[in-house]
């Protein structure tokens, strides 16, 4: 039997049928978590830092777990590691005994937050105008643990951080963040501390710490589908 012109159009349009299918429904698909992993460099305010954050920086390195509401709400559980440096001799201010300070610490943090996207993000999905790209905020609360000088000492913390997402891949990001945190303690720098003869309480005249992190993390859990269509 001769096939004509029609006949093998026709027939490649059924064979090209389910590729297509396939792949706009990956193009589609969304999840649920994401997992990964960032490196970068730590900053430090306190007693003997109190203009410079990243004057005299240490390396940080960081895990987390994000659950992903919809495509701008995320909630995302974080352990970072940080080393923190302060050398009272790189800044202007001069303490009463005119003595120097130096510290070295490592300091963990076990921070949970909520984090916004500015703009809808993700892949494919049309109707919902998903952008590849996306600035974003966190707010969280949290606890951080330091070892300085033979000494441990322990505080809640508020994390805060700016960012910027971008997808490389449907489920892998890359992402740019600055954050800061304030300690609800004057621990993080060891024994130093009221050089300048002002008693730490609670809130006043406690530690920061930061970080400048680039990460990459991978999405998983497919979510289940809704078809937005309306006839």
């Amino acid at each position: 039997m001769t096939l004509s012109a029609r006949h093998i159009r026709l027939w490649l349009l059924l064979l090209l049928l389910p590729a297509t299918a396939f792949s706009v429904r990956a193009q589609e698909e969304s999840y649920k978590f994401d997992l990964g992993a960032g490196v970068g460099m730590s900053g430090y305010l306190g007693d003997v830092n109190q203009s410079n954050m990243f004057r005299n920086p240490g390396f940080a390195a960081q895990v987390g777990f994000r659950y992903l509401f919809d495509t701008r709400w995320a909630i995302r559980t974080a352990v970072t590691t940080l080393g923190l440096r302060g050398n009272s001799e790189l800044y202007d201010n001069r303490f009463p005994t005119q003595q120097l300070y130096t510290f070295s610490a490592r300091a963990y943090a076990l921070d949970v937050r909520g984090e916004f996207n500015f703009l809808p993000y993700g892949i494919g999905e049309t109707f919902k105008r998903l952008k590849r790209w996306t600035p974003y905020v966190a707010l969280g609360i949290g606890g951080v643990l330091s070892a300085c000088s033979g000494q441990t000492s322990g505080a809640f913390e508020i994390p805060m951080a700016v960012g910027f997402k971008f997808k490389l891949r449907e489920r892998l990001n890359l992402a740019l963040e600055f954050s800061m945190a304030k300690a609800f303690g004057d621990g993080l720098d060891g024994n130093i501390s009221d050089l300048q003869g002002i008693k730490s309480d609670f809130i006043k005249n406690t530690d920061w710490h930061s970080g400048l992190l680039l990460s990459l993390t991978y999405e998983f859990g497919k979510r289940c589908e809704t078809c937005h269509y309306k006839d």
